[in-house]
């Protein structure tokens, strides 16, 4: 331990800075990598041009497989990323995710037609959602030990770089599309070589505190890195019915909001009539209640209780997606969507604090890592069963009723999950 602090502290006096300033240039880097990967959720620009192009002519449930595959993929990536930081730190563990999921999109840029739909869901699937999965959760685990007095606040921000990321990369991809709408994943090739770029530069900075950090301007009797909780392994934590109910919250959450995502372009056109064009660069825009939703609703779960939070996160996508199918005009569509959104985001930016909450940071890579089993099944089954149930047909009622009925039973399961013993009870 005295060599991790030593090597810590000369770090950031390399840096020319303070420990305290320097994790303000952390949450920089973290937003910059998160960015870089968050472009994953521009995929229904090109889910749309796979089914429109005349070398793929993909249908719906092909055109959506590579997505879910990669969040799918998530899950893998996460959970050996979690345990390798806990071990080796987070920068080598960053980096290595960071070119992993650059080189899955390079990969899937050398595809040419439906011959080559193996290629597509080997890259863009299952190479990059590793590599996503690897580099996500070191932000998350990295940030909460140098920001133990604002755990909502701080995990919101980590992932907030995430949910940002197809606020560019929409518009973006839907333009290089439309060079060559015939070649929609020649698109792939400019955008891996940019995330590549973001990511590794974001990384670099990426580093652990030292053993006797404490808080900036917190004495440490005071402060909130030192609470007396008990911090759980990860076998521990497995051993409560908390992390399943945690894991549960997180998997109904993700299935109904990224059930949309997934055909978010198809569905601004069929439902609302919004032009090709108009619907890449509404899902443009809907990323960034994605990304503001991690701030917004981590903030407010600091001030209300995380349990409050998913109560209101889970309520209000379930009545949006009820509500969605009969948007007929741009407007209420696009308010309705952007809610779900938000709520989608919040997830993300809540459930790390929470996790922290109940478990402790110490173990957060391993524990919160092996959590996103939840995102990735919710990955799996949102997109499955929202383009199943939508079919050649676009029952949209159909799907995104059963969906929002679903999301809005499962608020049940906020009330029945409280903090282990042993730990403080929730914030707020």
């Amino acid at each position: 331990m005295e060599r991790t602090s030593t090597r810590a502290r000369d770090d950031a006096a390399r840096d020319g800075s303070t420990p305290g300033g320097f994790r303000w240039l952390l949450v920089a880097g973290a937003l910059l990598l998160q960015f870089s990967i968050g472009a994953v959720y521009a995929w229904s620009v090109f889910g749309g041009a796979l089914e429109e192009a005349e070398s793929w002519q993909l249908g719906k449930v092909r055109a959506s497989l590579p997505f879910t595959v990669t969040i799918g993929m998530i899950f893998v990536g996460s959970y050996v990323g979690g345990r390798v930081q806990d071990a080796r730190g987070p920068r080598v563990v960053a980096l290595a995710g960071g070119v992993i999921y650059s080189v899955g999109i390079l990969l899937a840029g050398l595809t040419n037609g439906a011959e080559d739909y193996w290629l597509l869901i080997l890259g863009y699937g299952v190479i990059s959602g590793f590599g996503l999965g690897v580099a996500y959760i070191v932000p998350i685990a990295m940030l909460q030990k140098w920001f133990p007095d604002k755990t909502g606040l701080i995990t919101g921000l980590a992932v907030g770089g995430f949910g940002f990321g197809a606020v560019l990369t929409s518009p973006v991809a839907q333009l290089l599309i439309d060079r060559d709408p015939e070649d929609p994943t020649g698109a792939f090739v400019p955008l891996g070589l940019a995330y590549l770029l973001m990511s590794l530069v974001g990384a670099s900075i990426f580093r652990n505190p030292p053993a006797d950090y404490v808080v900036p301007g917190v004495e440490e009797s005071d402060g909130a890195a030192d609470t007396g909780d008990t911090d759980y392994t990860q076998a521990e934590a497995l051993r409560t019915p908390q992390w399943y109910f945690l894991t549960a919250i997180l998997t109904l959450s993700v299935s109904a909001g990224i059930a949309l995502i997934s055909q978010a372009k198809l569905s601004a056109t069929d439902i609302a009539g919004v032009s090709v064009t108009g619907a890449a660069t509404l899902v443009g825009v809907l990323a960034i209640f994605n990304g503001a939703g991690r701030i917004v609703w981590a903030g407010i779960s600091d001030r209300i209780g995380r349990m409050r939070t998913f109560a209101a996160i889970l309520a209000l996508q379930g009545i949006c997606l009820i509500l969605l199918p009969h948007a007929g005009s741009v407007l209420l569509f696009s308010a309705l969507a952007a809610v779900i959104y938000l709520c989608y985001g919040g997830t993300f930016g809540t459930m790390p604090a929470t996790a922290g909450d109940f478990f402790g940071v110490r173990n957060a890579g391993a524990i919160y890592g092996l959590m996103l089993i939840g995102w990735s099944l919710g990955g799996v089954i949102g997109p499955v069963l929202a383009s199943a149930l939508i079919g050649d047909e676009k029952a949209y009622t159909l799907a995104y009723t059963t969906i929002g009925v679903i999301a809005l039973a499962s608020v049940a399961l906020t009330f029945v999950t409280k903090v282990p013993a042993g730990r403080h009870a929730e914030h707020g």
